[in-house]
């Protein structure tokens, strides 16, 4: 038996996030990252609309991109004074992404993030709140998925925390949030919705249900991210919407190895002075994972009829895998992101020299190798990969090599 599931509610389009107003409840602890929200009025709207529903609002500022276990901590000790019995996060993939492990916290004060982490293992929540979500980038979709991503810092590992207990009660989808995003996000997280799109159709969890929704928003990302990425706001709009259709089809079909790559290297080279960003790293891989992945011949045939979705053209699935590469590559260029770890800059860009060094690398190996293959992504991948396997497809990772084994 396989399972399907969704928010109860999903409010899109313009004024969507008036959606608020009707809420009912006591207390609502809305949770935020950085100053946009709050410097492009969407805060203050939020809050005005929460408190014409009857509620009393306090805020939980400040998550980090990239959060830590140490602010999901003081988040729920937050949660827990306040007695909230709507937790509503607003913002980009990481302040959501808190938020939810702060929920989890919250309903449940003795659980340890390892716990947390165990895959499917967590306790049956909405016994003190509900959770609503309202994205402000086009690419996490957190707002409609059963995953989170917090970070543990001594570790220098990226955890996911993955269970249908929370994918939130509500998603709240207006594309007023997403036109405040600068170019480079708009990239990071296009491409990492592109990732989640061909991921989810590849999976070894994939089903009837998935599928429609991760070939349409493939055939949108195709279509609108470039322009998006350019500024154009129609686009963006459809951005955000693709965006959404793919976290509802990685939610349920999950991931592969493209994932478990991008957790395991995103932090893992801190000390060097950056983070691999998300997206750019999922950017980067998952033109690698396709050509592993397409050494077994069934995922070869789905990444195939992905391409001839997208009219690629080409005759043999052979022909259209490679097809499918290198317009991801080309996407990649022209949305400047780097095709490999040994030119990503730490501002991101591409350039010469990145800012991993080649030593530092090659000494981590083993380890994120090892991490990568143990993360919870990995099992849904339709090619498993050995440990050496891995080390050598993260060393074509990192110097652009060609994947041929």
């Amino acid at each position: 038996m396989a399972r399907f599931t969704l928010p109860r509610d999903l409010y899109h389009g313009p004024g969507a996030l008036e959606a608020l107003k009707s809420f009912k409840g006591e207390r609502a602890i809305l949770c935020v990252g950085g100053s946009s929200m709050k410097r492009n009025g969407f805060l203050d709207k939020a809050v005005g609309y929460l408190k014409e529903a009857g509620m009393e609002v306090e805020l939980f500022e400040g998550i980090e991109a990239d959060p830590s276990v140490e602010t999901v901590m003081r988040g729920a000790e937050a949660m827990m004074k306040f007695q909230p019995d709507w937790v509503v996060a607003m913002g980009g993939g990481s302040p959501i992404d808190a938020a939810k492990a702060m929920w989890i916290k919250y309903e449940y004060p003795d659980i340890t993030f390892e716990e947390m982490c165990k895959i499917f293992g967590i306790p049956a929540l909405r016994n003190k709140a509900r959770f609503c979500a309202i994205s402000s980038t086009s690419g996490t979709a957190t707002e409609v998925t059963a995953f989170s991503i917090i970070t543990d810092y001594s570790k220098g590992i990226k955890y996911p925390i993955a269970d249908f207990e929370i994918t939130p009660d509500v998603a709240i989808v207006d594309p007023a949030l997403a036109e405040t995003m600068p170019k480079k996000l708009a990239a990071h997280t296009g491409m990492d919705a592109m990732t989640h799109s061909v991921e989810a159709y590849v999976s070894a969890a994939h089903c009837d249900y998935t599928d429609p929704l991760a070939l349409h928003s493939i055939k949108m990302i195709q279509n609108e991210l470039v322009k998006s990425y350019h500024g154009d706001m129609a686009s963006r709009e459809s951005m955000h919407n693709a965006q959404c259709l793919a976290g509802m089809a990685f939610s349920n079909a999950l991931l592969g190895i493209v994932h478990s790559m991008a957790h395991k290297t995103g932090a893992a080279f801190a000390d060097c002075g950056a983070h691999i960003i998300h997206g750019a790293a999922n950017a980067m891989y998952l033109p690698k994972v396709i050509a592993f992945n397409a050494k077994n011949a069934d995922a070869a045939k789905r990444y195939a009829a992905i391409a001839d979705f997208m009219g690629l053209g080409g005759e043999s699935d052979q022909e259209k895998v490679q097809l499918l590469i290198a317009y991801l590559r080309k996407m990649n260029d022209e949305l400047n992101i780097p095709q490999c770890i040994k030119n990503y800059g730490p501002d991101s860009f591409p350039c010469e020299n990145g800012f991993v060094p080649e030593n530092t690398f090659l000494e981590r190996l083993h380890d994120i190798a090892v991490h990568a293959i143990g993360d919870a992504c990995t099992g849904s991948n339709p090619r498993q990969p050995s440990v050496d396997e891995m080390e050598r497809l993260l060393k074509c990772c990192y110097y652009d090599t060609e994947v041929d084994f």
